[in-house]
Order: C-alpha cells, then structure tokens, then sequence
C-alpha cells in the first residue's frame, strides 16, 4: 500500500422485516454501489438479513433457514465484487442461537463473528432468542463452506497489510471491556460496528462521542452501521444513524433519520500505524486468529479532505477557543517560571512584527496573573539599517495602548563599529551583514535584562525553528520562549483574536496593521522607505511550510506521500512545481538547521507538535537529508 488510504462504507438498508430475500437483494444492491466506489469493506447493520425487530420469529426454523438462504445469495453476488461485505444474521450453531455477523468475499463466507454482549435491559430482551459469543472459537459449517467462528477473529488483506479488520455488534461497544479493544490490540486497524441501537432522546450525541472516544483510545478507524427505516416502530424507533470515525474524528456521517443509504470514506491507514508505533503505552497482542484475504485495497486516488491548515481550526467558534487556550497555555508557562525565580521584571524585543507582538501580549497576561504592574515589562526597540517607520511606530504605538515600558536603542553605531573591528565591508550585504544585527540585538537584551534583574523573553516560533530562520546565538536565544511550539500560521490568529478581544480602538487598529505588514526580518535597508526583504520571498510560504511540518512531524508521512495531499490542499492556490520546490527547501532546512533546535531555551508546549530537545522531538545534528530528497528528485 503506497500511502495507506483505503476507502470503506457504512450502508442502511431499507428492511423488509422477516423477508430474507428482499433483504438479500437490498444489501446486494448497495454492495455493488460501495464497490463502486472503491469501497474494499461495507458493513451493515445488526441482523441485517431478517431486521432487528423480529422477536420469537428468531426461534422459527424457516426465518433461521431464510436468513442462511439470503446470505448464500449475497456469497454468490460477492464473486463479481471487490470489497469485503460484513452482514448480519441469527445464525445456530452447536444447538444455541446466536447474533452474527458474517463476512463475506469474493464468493466465500471469510468468517462469522457473534455478539459478546447481549442487552437485556430496557426496551432489548436478545437474552430472550440469542447467546452470547463463547469463550472459545472454533469453525461453522455454513453455505457448504467451513468458516472460522468467534469474537476474536482479525481479517486481513494479503495484498495490502495495513488493511486489517475485526468486528463488533452493537452493545458490544457499550460495554467497560468491548471486544474492539482486544480486536485493536490484535492488530486491526479498523473497527466495523454492526448496530441496531434505539433512538431517543440525546442519544445520538451520547453516540457520537462513544464512536469517537473508541476510535481515539483504540487508535483505530471506526465504522458505524445502525438499522433505520423498515423495522417495528411497536415500542421504538430506529434512526439509522451511521458514522464513520478516524483516531477521534467523525469524518462522515449520516444523520439520525437522514435519507443517505451508503456513507463512504477514505481513511489513513498509514497515520494510524504510525499512531500505534508512537505510543509506546499502545500494547500488541498476538492472540487474535487472523483470517487473510486477497483484497485490493489500495485506493491512491485522494478522496479524504485534505486540510491545508492543519494548526489552525476552520471553524471560527473553535478558532476562538483554540486561541484563547493557546494564549493562556503560553501565559501560565511564563507565569510559573518568573514565579520560580522571583523575577518582576521581564525584557523583550519589539520590532512591530508579528512573533515579538505575541510574545508582548503573552508576557502581558503573566504579569497581569501575577498581580505585577505592567512597567516592569521592558520593550526595547533597537532600530537598525533596515528598520522601517511603519514597524517602529507600531513598537511604539503598541506598547504605548498596552502600558508597558518602552526603551530604545539605536544599535546602528555600534553594528558599524564591530563591522570595523572584524574587517567587515558595509557594503557587503551578505549573512555577516544580517547576523551581526541580530546578534548585537540579543547582547543588547541580555545586558538590559541584567540591568533590570529581569530575564529575557524569546520571540521566535516553531515555523523559524523548523526553518532554522533564526540566527544562531541571535534571536534563537532567550531564558524563556513563549512561542517555541505556535507555528507561523497560528500566530497570525492569536494577534488576531487579541484585537478582536480588545474592542474598537488604538489597539485593535494597531494589531490589524502589524497583522497586514509584510513578514520580514528587516536586515537589510529598505528601499523607498518600505521593507526591502520579505522572509517569504526567501525561504518559502510559511502556510506550505507549516503543511510539511504538521505532516512530517505529527503523521509520520514520507515526503512523497506530503507531496500528494500537497497537492490535493493546494490544489487551487500553488502549482504542483512550487510546492515541490519549496518542499525539497523545506527537507533541506529542516535536517541541516537541528544544531540550533539542540540547544533551544525553555518554552512551554501547547501543541502536538514541538521540536523541543527535551520534549517530543530528539534528532542527532548529523542526520542526512539525502534519502529524502532522493525521493522527492524521484517524483
């Protein structure tokens, strides 16, 4: 399986209660149809075959011999299909009942799973008709086949290994211990849950969060399958609610009562391997029995949604939230450091840009928590060769509305005279040249820090240091980093929310037009009084940079498997050469630049993905990009 995308569906029928045979060709009909769709697993809902609602029709022997019947129909369509079909039926075996669900490919019954869990509670009397699952599995004979029989049976594709399945029935999943945990353990991947659960009131919420909840701990795919329209309504209603959920995530759904009867999506197999390497508390089994088939289930045509911002939520409620997490995240962090040494008195670098501006209002809410007046946190703004009016004013103007002290430092004369002293030519615009600046700023803070007996805080953010744009022993150093973990991306939407936050007036004006000036390091002079280097123009679009690093970092992904969904994100915003281009610099950077993430300050973590030494990401400063970039030349 080249990237592990896999397409599967959830299908409710339309049941014809006790007519075996309709429901036979209803479930043959939307089995062609998930075929059609690449689908290489559909499941059904519980008892499929006969309808849930049958009651002591289950005990009559022409409903039990009707359901065998209608199930050797849908074995004899499956030869002309591609996909795995999970169906449900009563099924006798060894003189007791039992609620099934039987899969089917290709022309053989692959396996019958029984229910471990029977309610009998409620509105649910299956004690009434049906066993639960016995402790031991064994074999069935079934259709003129011997099929495995059990709860503990693993399906599997001998063509695609990642494609790997167990099964569940309904109150199976409701249950402290579900068989889906021990199944997950044993190596699936996916989870597919035959149901018929009643609808009533917040139920459906309740559900939803159960699926995703399951699918998180498990670190699995989860298909839901519920019965709908066509069973008895005597004493209940069924709704056909049906999901599908990824690692947490309801990724499609069909709605109680909704009118859909295939749900399909294509999952990421790979990513949940990966999930499961990563998790060192997520702990194998061997003791499943693992039933493989010949399924092709590779489906490399992205379908999925793809999103091109992964660290910054769509949703404007959550976005919000998010922010507003985000920043108190960053504050407590700082709060409990300057608590620790005693310290009432902070010192910070303000240029106008965006990454400084954060870190201002992140230090504003610490000492704010902590009950210190404002003007113990020094701004200093030290304006240079490149530095334009509009990013000094914003300094000014922004310190001014948040009641902070502002000091300023022309660091001109003293770049000039170190210039001197090393011999080097100011009219050589090279690395010298911008470093220098950098460097004399973070001398400049330090020694006002000691000053003020206050510590230094750090500006920079993850997209710099996954970039490595940050200049060694410069801006990369500080005594506390509160943006080390937000990438570029977000930052742009903390600044964002604070204005909305702060109301109509000097500030919110002040934050929108930082948020509208270009990004730049301001290192070299401006021409005709505007910024002259745009950090974008040099080493890439941060909104792609931030794509490549959410999906190296967090997914595990290989560069060539970035390089699709890139293109499936980006679709409509960049050609497929530039984001290559700036993929291969993204690689690139991203080894040759550890040695600076190696020795990073302090800095709390508020995300997923961090690149702190001590935290979540450990690489020796020597590892090689070139296998990486071999792939991406392959392309």
């Amino acid at each position: 399986m080249k990237y592990g995308f896999v397409t599967v569906a959830a299908a409710v029928p339309t049941v014809a209660l006790a007519d075996c045979a309709a429901n036979a060709e209803a479930v043959i009909s939307l089995a062609k149809r998930a075929d059609g769709e690449k689908a290489a697993l559909v499941v059904f809902p519980e008892l499929t075959l006969t309808g849930y609602t049958c009651g002591d029709l289950f005990l009559q022997e022409h409903l039990l011999r009707s359901a065998l019947d209608a199930l050797d129909e849908v074995r004899r369509a499956s030869f002309n299909l591609s996909c795995a079909i999970a169906v449900g039926l009563p099924l006798r075996h060894e003189g007791r009942l039992y609620n099934c669900a039987a899969v089917v490919h290709q022309g053989k019954i692959a396996g019958i799973v029984p229910k471990s869990h029977i309610p009998n509670y409620g509105e649910f009397y299956e004690l009434r008709h049906f066993s639960p699952a016995p402790e031991r599995g064994g074999e069935i004979e079934i259709c003129g086949q011997a099929a495995p029989f059990g709860a503990d049976l693993v399906f599997s594709s001998s063509i695609d290994p990642l494609f790997t399945f167990g099964l569940e029935i309904c109150e199976d999943l409701w249950v402290p211990s579900s068989p889906s945990q021990r199944l997950a353990a044993e190596g699936a991947l996916i989870i597919g849950n035959l149901s018929a659960g009643t609808e009533t009131i917040g139920k459906a919420e309740y559900r939803r969060s159960l699926i995703s909840m399951q699918s998180a701990k498990n670190l699995c795919a989860y298909i839901y399958s519920g019965a709908g329209e066509g069973e008895s309504t005597t004493d209940a209603v069924f709704s056909g609610h049906s999901m599908i959920a990824e690692n947490g995530g309801i990724m499609a759904e069909r709605q109680p009562f909704g009118s859909e009867s295939l749900i399909t999506y294509q999952l990421d197999l790979e990513r949940l391997a990966y999930e499961r390497r990563r998790m060192n508390t997520f702990s194998p089994s061997a003791d499943g029995r693992k039933i493989t088939l010949p399924i092709y289930a590779e489906n490399n045509r992205i379908t999925r949604y793809v999103d091109p911002d992964p660290f910054v939520p769509s949703d404007s409620g959550k976005r919000a939230e998010r922010c507003a997490a985000i920043l108190d995240m960053q504050s407590a962090g700082l709060r409990r450091r300057l608590a620790h040494i005693h310290a009432d008195n902070a010192v910070i670098g303000i240029s106008g840009g965006l990454d400084s501006t954060l870190a201002l209002i992140v230090t504003c809410r610490a000492f704010d928590s902590l009950g210190l007046d404002r003007k113990g946190i020094t701004a200093v703004t030290m304006p240079c060769f490149g530095t334009t009016d509009r990013t000094k004013n914003n300094a000014v103007a922004l310190c001014r509305e948040l009641g902070v002290s502002l000091r300023e430092v022309n660091i001109s004369r003293a770049v000039t005279v170190h210039f001197e002293d090393i011999g080097q030519p100011m009219e050589r615009r090279d690395v010298t040249f911008e470093n220098g600046q950098a460097r004399e700023r973070t001398q400049v803070l330090m020694d006002v820090a000691n000053q003020n007996g206050g510590i230094v805080i750090g500006t920079g953010d993850l997209s710099e240091l996954a970039l490595g744009w940050a200049t060694y022993n410069g801006d990369h150093m500080s005594m506390y980093g509160v943006n080390a973990s937000i990438p570029k991306t977000l930052v742009r939407h903390l600044v964002a929310y604070t204005a909305e936050e702060s109301g109509e007036g000097r500030l919110r004006d002040v934050l929108l037009d930082i948020l509208d000036t270009p990004v730049s390091p301001e290192l070299l002079p401006p021409e005709d009084g505007n910024i002259s280097q745009k950090t974008e123009d040099l080493v890439g679009p941060y909104r792609l940079h931030d794509f490549f690093l959410f999906n190296m970092l967090r997914c595990g992904y290989s560069p060539s498997k970035i390089f699709a969904l890139a293109k499936k994100a980006f679709k409509d915003v960049y050609e497929d050469k530039y984001i290559l281009h700036w993929l291969k610099v993204f690689v690139r950077r991203f080894f040759n630049q550890q040695f600076k993430r190696s020795c990073l300050p302090d800095g709390p973590k508020v995300g997923s993905v961090t690149l702190s030494p001590r935290g979540d990401w450990r690489m020796p400063s020597d590892a090689l990009s070139a296998s990486w970039l071999r792939e991406l030349e392959e392309l």
